[in-house]
């Protein structure tokens, strides 16, 4: 008895850590709007939106507490809808990932997606990390790069990674060559063993090059242009789907509200 009990949970889990009991597809997530400043955990939806010149193009709902994991479905529910893919796509750090990377890319959208490292990388404490593969001189030849204290890290082997979406990436571990005796090695790495390294050889290249993209007169005027229409659009999208989505019991029902929210929107806005 005990053990069916535990299937069903296992069912409505649907690869999720948690769902409510009283809504099985809500995941619970942390709200924004935490007034007790506890970091209280409530049943929630992840609803994203896709913006064209201030006009809400595409609604999604999904029970992923990450935004990471939302970019695909949603360009593909605009795409079928639509019957349009669109030729530039940006989005915020949190959307980063080699998967959505390869998507646009095999799909011939550029991409202006802000690296998860972009404001680390302006700070004075990271550019003098030791520690950081980007501080590093890589030698693309040879595959190999080169320390603070200029030993090669060598590649050893290869391992695989698989992300919560299934994805599964290819990382290059590279190992230095002997950290004995360096002077610098309290700084580089906190084993007492060599300095070993994990790099995902794609996930690097897609990076630098939505890196350059963003950082172009035109990736400029696209990050300023989507941080004031997606926000702005979100948070009047926002209001139109409170009033509607009351006593709405399952993922479905909010979808279909969700829809409803984005139609009076664009009917009393537009």
């Amino acid at each position: 008895m005990r053990q069916e009990k535990y299937d069903l949970h296992n069912q409505l889990f649907e690869g999720r850590n948690s769902y409510s009991k009283t809504d099985p597809d809500a995941t619970f997530m942390h709200m924004k709007d935490d007034h007790m400043r506890n970091a209280q955990l409530k049943p929630a939806y992840n609803v994203q939106i896709g913006v064209e010149s201030e006009y809400v193009v595409g609604v999604g709902v999904y029970q992923d507490r990450a935004d990471i994991a939302t970019l695909i479905p949603l360009l593909k529910d605009m795409e079928s809808k639509l019957l349009r893919r669109y030729k530039n796509v940006i989005a915020d750090s949190g959307y980063e990932s080699e998967e959505n990377y390869l998507f646009l890319e095999e799909n011939n959208q550029k991409c202006y997606i802000k690296p998860q490292t972009y404001e680390a990388w302006k700070k004075k404490s990271f550019k003098n990390d030791i520690s950081k593969r980007e501080n590093m001189f890589y030698d693309p030849e040879k595959d190999e790069y080169t320390c603070h204290n200029g030993k090669q890290l060598k590649p050893v082997g290869i391992t695989h990674r698989k992300s919560a979406t299934g994805y599964r990436s290819e990382i290059t571990v590279y190992e230095s060559e002997d950290c004995s005796s360096c002077p610098y090695k309290a700084k580089c790495t906190k084993t007492q063993e060599n300095r070993r390294m994990q790099v995902s050889k794609t996930f690097v290249e897609k990076r630098e090059r939505s890196y350059e993209n963003i950082m172009t007169e035109e990736g400029i005027l696209l990050r300023i242009n989507r941080s004031i229409q997606v926000e702005g659009a979100f948070g009047v999208f926002k209001s139109f789907l409170i009033g509607i989505m009351f006593n709405k019991g399952n993922n479905n029902e909010l979808v279909d509200a969700a829809n409803r929210a984005l139609e009076e929107m664009r009917g009393r806005s537009y």
